[in-house]
Parts: structure tokens; sequence; C-alpha cells
């Protein structure tokens, strides 16, 4: 079920920290996903640092659409340092009176209540509508949008299966990180190999990206996942595609979408 929010001019979305203010009329929204944080990549750990406490300052609300984190095994993961740390970074945040609500991705999708608390975030569902500066917009990870992938689709509705979850969660920490350390190095070595025999199967297919604007009766789509940002003009709108962050291997890339009353613009990080 797609569900909506509204939020915009003059408008304020229910549940957001700081609700019952005066709404922030003129303040842009910016959109991220797909940073894939872990402590192996510190580089892109300080381009995050530096865009909630620099570049999001002015902000009204900031959306994470998903894979934040590199992988999430269970809120028990807040014992960690690092993970505590960007908990804490982020509910600066709130602090500031800045809105941020996060999206489940395909890595991070078991990311509880304890975990957005601790975050100061308001979790979104995938997709949603929302309402900004009188523009009606789905979001999404974007992952469920690559319909051609039918093994990952099978995956991903056993995966995101309530009961599936709870029995997963019942595994000892340890037995829950070799498993996701397992899974990711897996994903990493395969990862070129088949996107470039089969590059279509692996993006959002036209079937997808339509049923979405149906669904939404929305004219804008912003999504991640795919790590091949772009503007697309699409028959149903506009679909905005956000960029990956990787500051620590290869050629740098990152970036995130301001939407305000001007407008959307893709920028690169500060």
């Amino acid at each position: 079920m797609l569900q909506e929010k509204t939020r915009g001019l003059g408008m304020a979305a229910a549940g957001v920290p700081g609700e019952g203010k005066r709404p922030h009329a003129a303040r842009p929204f910016l959109f991220i996903s797909d940073l894939h944080l872990s402590e192996a990549i510190p580089r892109t750990v300080a381009a995050f640092e530096h865009f909630i406490r620099v570049s999001a300052d002015q902000a009204d609300s900031v959306f994470i659409l998903g894979d934040l984190f590199e992988y999430w095994i269970g809120d028990d993961m807040l014992v960690e340092p690092f993970v505590a740390r960007m908990a804490a970074l982020m509910h600066t945040l709130s602090e500031r009176g800045i809105a941020l609500y996060i999206m489940h991705g395909n890595r991070d999708f078991l990311m509880g209540k304890r975990f957005m608390k601790a975050a100061g975030a308001i979790w979104l569902p995938d997709p949603i509508a929302i309402t900004a500066f009188g523009t009606r917009i789905a979001l999404a990870h974007g992952d469920a949008l690559c319909t051609d992938d039918r093994g990952y689709q099978f995956f991903r509705k056993f995966a995101r299966n309530r009961l599936a979850q709870v029995l997963f969660l019942a595994w000892p920490f340890r037995g829950r990180r070799a498993l996701a350390e397992r899974m990711r190095r897996k994903s990493e070595a395969g990862r070129e190999r088949p996107v470039a025999l089969n590059p279509a199967k692996y993006d959002v297919t036209a079937k997808g990206v339509a049923a979405l604007f149906r669904r939404a009766r929305a004219n804008t789509i912003i999504h991640g996942h795919t790590h091949r940002p772009a503007r697309h003009q699409e028959p149903g709108g506009t679909r905005w595609v956000l960029p990956d962050w990787e500051l620590d291997h290869g050629t740098p890339r990152g970036g995130y979408l301001r939407v305000d009353a001007e407008g959307f613009r893709m920028l690169p990080l500060d």
C-alpha cells in the first residue's frame, strides 16, 4: 500500500520533530541515499558528517531513501561505537528543528524503532507520496522498481516477511554478523560481472516506474538504489535518481537533491 505524507509550503507533516511550530516555508528539502556507511570508508563518513552539520543546517527536512548503512543486522548494532556515533550525529538534526526521515533500503531494512529513536528520525514506508512546495512526489528506495530481476524480487518479498525477520533477529549477534559479512563479500565479488552482462536486468523498468507514477498519482519520482544518478523524463513525469556516495575507492562520487520554491537541483557534496 502506498502511503501519503503532506508537507510543503504552509503545511506541517504529522509526527515531524518540532510539530506545532511555524512551518519553515522557505527552507529546502534535501534527499540522499545509498551512503553504505561503515568504518571501512572514513572519507565517505566524513562527508556525511559534514553534510549533517553544515549542508543540512538550513534545511526544513532531510530524507534518506535507503541504504544508509552497508548492512543492518538488528538494532542491537547500536552497541557499536561507530553506529552509536552516527545515530547521535543524525539526532542533532531534530535538536536543531530539522526533520529527519529514513526509508529502508535493500541493505538496511531491519532498522527498527530503537534506531529511529536514537537517530531522532521518522521511518518512511516504501513507497510513499508526499507534497512538497506544491509538487506531488513519490519517494522510493528503488529496488522494488527493478521488476526484471525476478530472483531479487523473490528474495525481497521473503526478507520483508515479518516472521522471517523475527527468526533472523533471534540468532546470536555474532552469527548474524558473520552471515552479513559473507553476503557483503559475495555481493562485492559478483557486482560488476552480471551488471556488465545484462545491465537492464538490474535497473528499474518502465513497467515498474509507470506503476509507481500511477499508484502515487504523482508527476515526480525520487529514488536511489541503482547508483546511476540522472534526471529522466518519463511518460508519467520526471524521475530523479539519487547518487550513491563513495569517496574512498575509485572515482569520487556523491551528491544530494535539493527541492525548494525554485524547483529541483542536484548538487555535489561540499
